[in-house]
């Protein structure tokens, strides 16, 4: 493997994993009114779509193991969660592939939702309490609508960086 198919490789956990950190920053804009976006679960679902062969399902792992390390969580519940959100895209990936404008918006929407629902029914198991739901459907929002800012980035990083170091196999 050359040098730059293997950055190229690395690319897309990276992405993930930045997104972690970038989430879990202790500096909100709202205040922290509205829970920080899921941004390493906006590359989670980018990837598994466009690139599954740059986002492989131990990728996944250790995007939702550092989410769980950094939030402070329930041990594993955003990596259940991611990771059922990946085996979702795993199984119906032509479906959502196809969607476009705003059927791709909702199609992520519905995904997100799916990943947060697993993340709210792990926290019930976990607490052996139903856990305030508000703060968990904020947090959907703000990735949803965040996601309409970071998609044109992943794009970019899609055609200008994966796309041309992918091709010097």
């Amino acid at each position: 493997m050359s040098p730059s198919s293997l950055i190229a490789a690395i690319i897309p956990v990276f992405s993930g994993l930045l997104g972690v950190a970038l989430s879990n920053l202790p500096i909100s804009l709202t205040a922290g009114a509205v829970p920080a976006p899921l941004l390493a679960f906006m590359a989670v679902y980018f990837w598994s779509l466009v690139r599954p062969d740059l986002m492989p399902p131990a990728g996944v792992f250790l995007i939702g193991l550092t989410q769980d390390v950094l939030a402070g969580g329930p041990p594993g519940l955003w990596t259940a969660s991611f990771l059922a959100a990946y085996a979702l895209l795993d199984r119906q990936r032509e479906a959502f592939a196809s969607l476009a404008g705003v059927g791709a918006l909702l199609g992520f929407a519905l995904v997100a939702f799916f990943s947060c629902a697993t993340a709210y029914v792990i926290a019930c198991v976990y607490f052996y309490r139903a856990p305030p739901m508000m703060p968990l459907l904020l947090q959907l929002a703000a990735t949803v609508l965040c996601y309409i800012l970071v998609l044109p980035l992943l794009n970019g990083i899609q055609h200008r960086l994966i796309g041309p170091l992918r091709s010097e196999f």
